[in-house]
């Protein structure tokens, strides 16, 4: 969670300003270093359930602050292109 309140602290950036895609970077490389290989394709994905509004939306958002995981969601979404 400590990374999805860094992208709170950023949220009224674009989802394309280099401080957002810099933390996608760390947040892909994290659950690489820690979990599974990340792909990009699988990224999407989780950004995609990030701002689903369900338990784990609320979480992001409780951790970051409302509209972090929508944040979240569209940055990495910007990376994934």
């Amino acid at each position: 969670m400590d990374i999805f309140r860094e992208f709170g602290a950023i949220r009224h950036l674009s989802p394309a300003s280099g401080d957002a895609q810099a933390l996608v970077v760390k947040l892909q490389n994290f659950i690489t270093d820690n979990y599974y290989t990340c792909t990009k394709q699988i990224l999407f994905g989780l950004g995609q359930m990030y701002a689903a509004g369900d338990e784990m939306n609320e979480n992001i958002d409780k951790a970051g602050g409302e509209g972090t995981g929508a944040f979240a969601r569209d940055a990495i979404a910007v990376y994934c292109k």
